[in-house]
């Protein structure tokens, strides 16, 4: 296994300086955001995805900008929600245009969200929790068979170009547990997996090293971020509704590495450990969102507990 960042982690530099500061840390591999003004949640701060896909020479020179530092670029992130009434068409086109980019940079995996589609006539989606009331089970599955639909042929656009594409469980998706993303990977195939994130299964409530045991042979990529546990969630639920920079009021955080789960850097070597049961051998991907600390200063703690990890 290598460290490998999110490059979205150091958004507040330019691609040179997070370059910089990735080789000086230690950190071996890259995923690259993309999407910003095109669609998709990434800022893209690094990389511009119509130029990319436009010019040869813009891509020669990301490829050269990476490996005259010693990284390797590993993956490319296209997080949108291509499922949306309103805006999925734009994250489409983003998520299509990395499946194509991918594959003219030879890079093999696409890290992306399931999406969740609205109830017909709706503009928004619902995320759905509960089985009660009825109207919740009748949405779940109509959002199943669009979501399907979609998936069976970003699927086999996907195996065509030779990308696979790693799909994260995450909040306000359709895919957010292991049995959804199973149910996914078992419809469309193999050139679907999981980007496994365990910082959203903390919170949530799941266990990430037995969700790893289930997930055997399809994790395609890993994000290493952590989530701690606020005493006020013993009063408010896990549930979360204010936003994330208000950390001091929140039920739960994302924090660096490390610093969340209740285990600490013991947690992270038994991940480490399952993830290699689970016969994953590639980058654990630093993601930052740790609100009390500057991007440096998060990743260079994850760096440190990853490294201790591995070790």
């Amino acid at each position: 296994m290598q460290i490998g960042l999110l490059t979205d982690s150091l958004s507040e530099m330019t691609r040179a300086q997070a370059l910089d500061t990735a080789a000086e840390l230690g950190v071996e591999t890259v995923e690259v955001g993309l999407g910003g003004p095109y669609g998709g949640w990434s800022p893209a701060p690094h990389a511009d995805l119509a130029a990319l896909l436009a010019d040869p020479a813009e891509r020669a020179a990301l490829r050269r900008e990476i490996s005259a530092r010693g990284l390797r670029l590993e993956a490319l992130n296209a997080s949108g929600n291509p499922l949306h009434p309103v805006e999925g068409q734009r994250d489409d086109h983003v998520l299509r245009s990395a499946l194509q980019l991918a594959e003219d940079l030879e890079v093999a995996t696409v890290v992306t969200m399931s999406g969740l589609p609205a109830a017909p006539g709706d503009h928004f989606p619902a995320w759905v929790t509960t089985v009660w009331p009825p109207e919740n089970l009748r949405l779940l599955e109509h959002q199943w068979a669009v979501a399907l639909d979609y998936w069976g042929s970003l699927a086999a656009e996907a195996q065509r170009r030779g990308v696979r594409v790693a799909v994260e469980m995450h909040a306000n998706q359709l895919v957010y547990n292991v049995p959804a993303l199973v149910r996914l990977r078992e419809a469309v195939g193999r050139s679907v997996g999981a980007n496994f994130d365990p910082s959203h299964l903390m919170w949530m409530g799941a266990d990430p090293l037995r969700a790893l045991e289930a997930l055997s042979g399809a994790v395609y990529h890993v994000h290493a971020k952590d989530t701690r546990l606020e005493e006020r969630a013993g009063v408010t639920s896990r549930l979360e509704t204010t936003p994330n920079e208000r950390t001091e009021e929140r039920a739960w955080n994302y924090v660096a590495v490390g610093t969340g789960h209740p285990g600490g850097a013991a947690f992270w070597a038994s991940f480490v450990a399952s993830l290699r049961s689970a016969g994953y051998d590639g980058p654990l991907s630093i993601e930052n969102e740790d609100y009390s600390l500057s991007q440096r200063e998060s990743v260079a703690l994850a760096v440190r507990t990853l490294r201790s990890a591995l070790a």
